[in-house]
Parts: structure tokens; C-alpha cells; sequence
């Protein structure tokens, strides 16, 4: 069997999809957008000459032909998996089309962020993470993915109490500032990176009091995705705050369910998976006054296998590509 992904993979989560089906045998391929890149420095100045006096972006056009381009070189797949197609113009998802026994779509974020539904024709199935999108659209359903090994929580030694990453946003960090506020009189060991530009710093000081800037360290790029084990190994609980208009289940859920760690999220819809336990996710009310120090002090507790397998990597593909069907 021949399956192609097609993804901008900035932060390479979708590489392990490529690497499980590999693993199954699966002749699989990535044809990461993402990845591509201006050649030298002569064609970075001429896209940025023609995107200021010309209006036309160069490197998101070659993005687009890169992708046909790929298509041609590997040939006819059985099944194409895209990443969210919005990004991709009308003419390409013709072409990814004709290369495609079966082409399924994967939308990352809510339609409300990002709509696709100009282009969703081109695709016999389509599964999505939010629930309103599912129950609009007649979408599949489906979580993002457990990748990491599982390490139990008796392994680790963790120094701090709670851990959060995040992009600049700026209403996370107006969430985070009212948290960090609501949780000061526990005295417990906080720390939240902020990764992306400096310019952000002075916006970000204008969002968080002055108080609580000690609890931020910030990072000019971004962390690679596989060092996130690491830091995520270093702190009991991982926070999680919600994008605007998202109600899927981040990567972070299943990064703590792999590691046993318990989770502290604004996401009132997680109380609805059979993974759910209060012991180990508490989900913060409208003001964060429900936040306690025991929650903390008490420990992980397991998950049964059964619902702890369902969220794995390798059930992910097995569902999405039909690999457990005869």
C-alpha cells in the first residue's frame, strides 16, 4: 500500500504518522511544505520585493508547485492524507485529487479559525478534532494523537509543580496573568516559557503585571517538538490554555497522558472523554478560584489500558487509513 501525507509541519508531529506507517509496512511518504525553503539569499530578497511592491508572495507559490511537483515524482498513491487543506490553493487539491484512490482531510483547527469549506469536495472523508465542526458538518471524528512512549510517573523526579508553553497569544497570556494571580498565595514552583520574536516582549509586559514576570522565560525560537519530553518530565501537572474559538483536544493532553501527568485546562469540553478523571484533570472554573493545593500533592492515577491504547499514535492510523479493516 502507497499513502502520502501533505502537511506544513513546522513543529514535526506529523512526521511520526509517516514514521508509524513505515513501521507497518505501509510504502509511506511526507511531502512536508513547511520544509521548503528559499534556496539562497538572492531569492529571499526578491520574494520580499515582490511581496512589498508587488503583492504577490514567490515562496507560497513555490510551496504550492512543490507539492504538485512531489505528487509527479512518487506517482499514484492509494490513499492521501492533507493536513489542514485550507492552506492549500483549489488548483493543487486538483491535482492531489487525481493522484488519490482514496484523499482524506484533517483539519487541525475549528472551521471558525480556519474555513475550509471551499475546498472540502475534494475530499471522501473528513475527520476533525472540534466537536461543533463535527456536529455542523457531518465530519469524523477524531482526537489528535498519543506519539510519545509511555514513561510512568514513579520513574520521574520532577522539581517543579506546574509547567506551561506557549506561542504569544495575547488572550492565553491575559488567562495566564488572572491564573498566575489566583494560584500566588500556594507558593507553588511555576514556570511558563514564551517562545517566538523579542518584539513580543514589550506587548507581553504591557499583558502580564510586573509581579509576575519572574514566572515567564522566553525563547527567541521555537522549542523542537522533541525536547518538550524533557521539560514536560521536570513538573507535576502541565497547564494547558485554549486558543479562541477552538474546543479540540491539544497535543499537550495525550504529552501528559503519555508521561502521567496531571493536567490543569480552561477547556470545559475535556469532561466529556472517558479519559477524563477530576483526580488527575482539573479543569479551572471562569474566575480560577477552584484551583487547590492538593491537587498538586496527590498523585497520578492510571489509566486502564483499554482507554490509555484508544489514544495511541497506532490506533490514530489504523482509524484514519482503514490499516484494521480485511
Amino acid at each position: 500500500m502507497k499513502i502520502c501525507l501533505i502537511s506544513f509541519d513546522f513543529w514535526h508531529y506529523d512526521e511520526h504518522i509517516v514514521n508509524k506507517l513505515k513501521e507497518k509496512g505501509v510504502e509511506a511518504y511526507h511531502i512536508n511544505i513547511g520544509a521548503f525553503t528559499h534556496k539562497n539569499f538572492g531569492a529571499r530578497v526578491k520574494n520580499t520585493f515582490s511581496k512589498v511592491f508587488l503583492g504577490k508572495n514567490l515562496k507560497h507559490e513555490k510551496r504550492q508547485n512543490f507539492i504538485i511537483e512531489s505528487l509527479h515524482k512518487i506517482g499514484k498513491q492509494d490513499q492521501i492524507l492533507v493536513i489542514n487543506p485550507e492552506a492549500i490553493e483549489e488548483r493543487v487539491h486538483t491535482e492531489i485529487r487525481k493522484y488519490a484512490v482514496r484523499n482524506i482531510a484533517y483539519l487541525y483547527d475549528s472551521m471558525s479559525r480556519n474555513p475550509a469549506e471551499h475546498i472540502l469536495h475534494f475530499f471522501d472523508t473528513v475527520f476533525s478534532f472540534d466537536d461543533e465542526d463535527v456536529a455542523k458538518f457531518g465530519f469524523n471524528k477524531i482526537t489528535n494523537y498519543n506519539y510519545l512512549e509511555y514513561f510512568p510517573a514513579e520513574k520521574q523526579h520532577p522539581h517543579l509543580d506546574l509547567f506551561y508553553i506557549t506561542s504569544y497569544d495575547k488572550k492565553r497570556l491575559e488567562k495566564l496573568n488572572l491564573l498566575i494571580n489566583k494560584i500566588d498565595a500556594l507558593h507553588i514552583k511555576f514556570k511558563t516559557i514564551i517562545a517566538g520574536k523579542k518584539s513580543w516582549k514589550n506587548q507581553i509586559f504591557q499583558i502580564i503585571d510586573k509581579k509576575n514576570i519572574h514566572i515567564l522565560k522566553f525563547r527567541r525560537k521555537n522549542i523542537p517538538q522533541q525536547s518538550l519530553p524533557k521539560l514536560y518530565k521536570n513538573c507535576k501537572v502541565i497547564l494547558d490554555l485554549q486558543r479562541q474559538n477552538q474546543m479540540g483536544l491539544s497535543f499537550r493532553i495525550f504529552e501528559a497522558m503519555a508521561l502521567e501527568k496531571k493536567f490543569i485546562t480552561d477547556n470545559q469540553n475535556i469532561k466529556n472523554y472517558d479519559f477524563y478523571n477530576p483526580e488527575n484533570i482539573l479543569i479551572l472554573n471562569k474566575d480560577y478560584s477552584n484551583v487547590n493545593k492538593s491537587f498538586f500533592e496527590s498523585g497520578y492515577q492510571k489509566l486502564p489500558q483499554e482507554i490509555y491504547q484508544k489514544y495511541t499514535l497506532d490506533n490514530w492510523v489504523n482509524t484514519v487509513f482503514k490499516l484494521n479493516q480485511s
